[in-house]
């Protein structure tokens, strides 16, 4: 089945890899102290009183003041009330353009009215969990078939690290062995064996703070772009229980914040056919927003096993699930097919695959389909991004920008682009103390970007929807014309 792709013009990984290089070898730009004051004083203090408020007694009952990383910003998380489209409204009554998109599953933007009548169409009728089969259950996982040939089988799940859990134990059963390799860098939930070696390649355990080590005994990382570091790992691990599966985001770790070769992921597959370990896509962000037939159809490889996120339910509740092909997909049978075969993986979620969550997944996905949202959303990822290039060109900024279809990114400090080598363990304060220094002027990019309108994911990744126009991309791109001319080289 042949679909559009997000991706107009796939982005040269060497060249940008090496901009990036060039980046984390400079010295820090950022929003200069006395606009970041600015800001602060004019915006923040002023025009978020109600945020502010609300966060100031939230603290005392949240940890941190936030239920999930994504919703913390500097100098304060502001309270979001409406979502509606490309635009996002706080408590105080201001919007912003949402480059956030929930995090990427909103590829139609936010709150579609197409979806939404179904929904509460479901409400009136059934509510929005029986405990027991709905019809959409069927109806989302042939759909899911339909669209992604790799997909023979589909099992919804809560989440996209409940659905990565599940991959590393149903490739365990299948294949009788122990080892899982995952890209370095790459973020697949934060269940305990799957904590590991992540936002920094070469981090191994140092940022799974509450997991014991001995957790990941059968869990190793390769680094990005490297098929020969991968091949050596394999190798390896036929002397130690061979390996049960190589998992991957297909676009690079973090979302392809360090892209990946366009051949690079036809090459795992090959590997993993030589070595007889599984090959698990993570597509929670890239199904269905990099194309209807996710990442895998764009770079023509079929893995054995997909990991779904927050798109499956169309950004409402009971987001995940896994999908692969049939013989590997009856290790999660759940009632009497498949038979007592073989064992079965461990596995639960009262209350996955709710009514409420298929019929919105079902219906965004026949949604995407009908609208050509992937496309459109892509292009104006496209116009983003060279509207970004050209601003960093005026203000002559060591800046880096590019895009997969509609993930963009914007790399001021290239904080996530560091990589931890083992084998000269005196560079790891030096680069433990840049991480956190450039982290810091990540979140005060984000605040800038914030009261000038724009939502980001952490100040360096933007998602694009088919809710946008070019004259809505235009507008953005004047805001970040005025952050970009209060950036300054900082002084030391």
């Amino acid at each position: 089945m042949s679909h559009p792709y997000a991706i107009s013009k796939y982005p040269d990984a060497a060249a940008i890899t090496a901009q990036l290089d060039q980046l984390i070898r400079k010295p820090i730009y950022s929003i200069k102290p006395e606009a970041l004051r600015r800001y602060e004083e004019e915006y923040y203090a002023k025009k978020c009183v109600k945020s502010k408020e609300m966060i100031d007694q939230a603290v005392k009952r949240i940890p941190g003041g936030v239920q999930h990383n994504l919703a913390f910003n500097y100098p304060f998380p502001l309270v979001f009330t409406k979502a509606e489209g490309a635009y996002l409204y706080d408590l105080d009554g201001n919007r912003y353009y949402d480059f956030l998109q929930a995090g990427g599953p909103t590829v139609l933007g936010s709150n579609p009215p197409a979806v939404r009548e179904k929904v509460i169409a479901l409400l009136n009728e059934c509510g929005p969990s029986t405990g027991l089969f709905h019809e959409y259950e069927y109806k989302l996982a042939q759909k899911i078939a339909e669209l992604i040939p790799s997909v023979e089988m589909f099992r919804m799940l809560g989440s996209g690290t409940e659905s990565a859990m599940a991959a590393i134990r149903v490739a365990r059963l299948a294949t009788g062995k122990k080892n899982i390799i995952k890209m370095g860098g790459a973020y697949h939930g934060w269940s305990d064996q799957l904590a590991y070696g992540i936002r920094i390649p070469g981090s191994k355990w140092t940022q799974a703070h509450g997991v014991p080590r001995y957790i990941f005994k059968h869990t190793q990382e390769f680094f990005p772009n490297d098929l020969n570091d991968l091949e050596r790992k394999l190798k390896l691990n036929r002397l130690r229980g061979g390996t049960a599966a190589v998992l991957i985001e297909p676009v690079g770790p973090e979302s392809g914040t360090r892209p990946l070769d366009y051949d690079f992921n036809k090459g795992v597959e090959a590997l993993c056919r030589k070595y007889g370990a599984l090959l698990i896509f993570d597509e929670v962000v890239t199904a269905f927003r990099i194309g209807l037939s996710g990442a895998q159809g764009y770079f023509g490889v079929s893995p054995d096993l997909t990991v779904f996120g927050k798109v499956i339910a169309g950004g409402y509740p009971g987001a995940g699930g896994l999908g692969g092909k049939k013989e590997y997909m009856e290790y999660l049978s759940a009632g009497i097919a498949g038979g007592g075969k073989h064992k079965k993986a461990l596995v639960g979620g009262t209350m996955a695959a709710t009514p409420l969550s298929c019929v919105a997944g079902y219906y965004t996905l026949c949604e995407i389909e009908r609208t050509n949202a992937v496309q459109i959303a892509g292009q104006m990822g496209d116009r983003l991004t060279e509207g970004l290039k050209k601003l960093i060109k005026k203000y002559d900024l060591p800046f880096v920008a590019f895009n997969q279809g509609s993930i963009v990114h914007l790399e001021t400090v290239g904080t996530m682009h560091f990589a931890i080598d083992w084998s000269k363990p005196w560079q790891i304060p030096r680069i433990l103390r840049e991480t956190s220094a450039r982290k810091k002027e990540m979140e005060h990019m984000g605040a800038a970007y914030m009261a000038e309108g724009l939502v980001t994911l952490a100040g360096s990744r933007l998602y694009t929807s088919a809710a946008y126009t070019a004259e809505m991309i235009d507008d953005a791109l004047s805001r970040f014309d005025r952050v970009f001319a209060n950036v300054g080289l900082l002084a030391d």
